[in-house]
């Protein structure tokens, strides 16, 4: 059974006219014809009453002509649905961590005024839940850390951020330039939410394990990057956090970068590798330009991580390679 089968069929049962019919579907009354007899074939039965003077409908034609009509408006809808969303404006599901880390909002930013066409959503997930949204195809492109992230996602590393602690201005490293890591064994230790950032939380506790002690962590909880600077502020805890952290330009804070060693939180651009989103080659450029403008990716010193420790995408459908 053919489309083009059921409009004549319609036509015709509206005209009750093989010649009208005919002219309205710009087809000869011969083919028009043949089409409904072939029809009434491929169904069994009978749905037209022919006579030299009159054309009826039978009780199967009848019957027939409600179904038909409704499969015709449902492929009528189908097509304008997919004419609307070609024509719609591209849209770009992208993760962010929240608003405290700043790499992916200036990503994002950068995008639209590259792109002003791409309609972008922003989700606020910790990474866990990015990866698990990058799986299910609910996000198109998200950031972090590729240390614990799933084999099918692929990355592309775009931030060597500098690691630092957030101080209270009258705290004894405020005087300093830099904090060596090993200074932070005196201290109480505040991570960050490891609903949110188990990566960066887990990258400082092995960066002091390095120099030879273990941290001591503050037991609390902060849902929000301004509760995280209020403990700071009121002495009862100093803050590891790489130097694009918001809270570092907190009034009342300082933030000193750390080292001995020297060390960058490596961020990433991370994707799925079956997603098949235009828009991800494009948020990769225009992250790449920002980064080369930013000087993102060119420390004063090697990384406590390098580079090549980052997770390579798998098979060759996405790389670490410039897209």
């Amino acid at each position: 059974m053919e489309l083009r089968q059921l409009r004549y069929f319609v036509t015709l049962a509206e005209e009750l006219h093989f010649g009208r019919a005919a002219a309205r579907e710009h087809i000869v009354q011969s083919a028009l014809s043949q089409q409904v007899q072939r029809l009434e074939r491929e169904l069994g039965v009978r749905l037209l009453d022919r006579s030299t003077h009159r054309v009826d409908l039978t009780p199967a034609g009848t019957a027939f002509l409600i179904e038909a009509r409704q499969i015709l408006d449902h492929v009528e809808r189908a097509g304008q649905a997919a004419r609307n969303a070609a024509a719609s404006a591209p849209t770009l599901r992208a993760g962010i961590i929240d608003a405290g880390y700043d790499t992916m909002p200036q990503i994002l930013r950068q995008l639209q005024a590259d792109h002003p066409d791409i309609t972008i959503h922003q989700v606020e997930a910790g990474t866990p839940e990015q990866y698990r949204q990058l799986a299910d195809g609910r996000l198109d492109i998200a950031i972090g850390h590729v240390s614990q992230t799933p084999a099918e996602v692929a990355s592309k590393l775009i931030r060597l951020d500098p690691l630092g602690v957030l101080i209270p201005d009258d705290h004894r490293f405020a005087d300093l330039d830099e904090v060596p890591v090993a200074a932070l064994a005196d201290e109480l230790l505040l991570l960050g939410e490891e609903s949110q950032t188990p990566e960066l939380n887990q990258f400082v506790i092995e960066l002091c394990r390095s120099v030879g002690f273990a941290p001591t962590i503050y037991e609390g909880t902060v849902e929000s990057t301004r509760a995280a600077a209020d403990l700071v502020l009121q002495h009862r805890c100093v803050h590891c956090v790489p130097a694009s952290f918001r809270t570092s330009n907190r009034p009342g804070t300082t933030w000193r970068p750390l080292t001995a060693p020297t060390t960058h939180y490596p961020w990433s651009l991370l994707w799925h590798d079956a997603n098949a989103s235009p828009h991800i080659a494009t948020v990769v450029n225009s992250a790449r330009q920002l980064a080369g403008r930013l000087g993102w990716l060119e420390p004063a010193a090697p990384p406590t991580e390098p580079a090549p420790s980052e997770k390579a995408p798998p098979a060759a459908s996405h790389s670490e390679e410039p897209i």
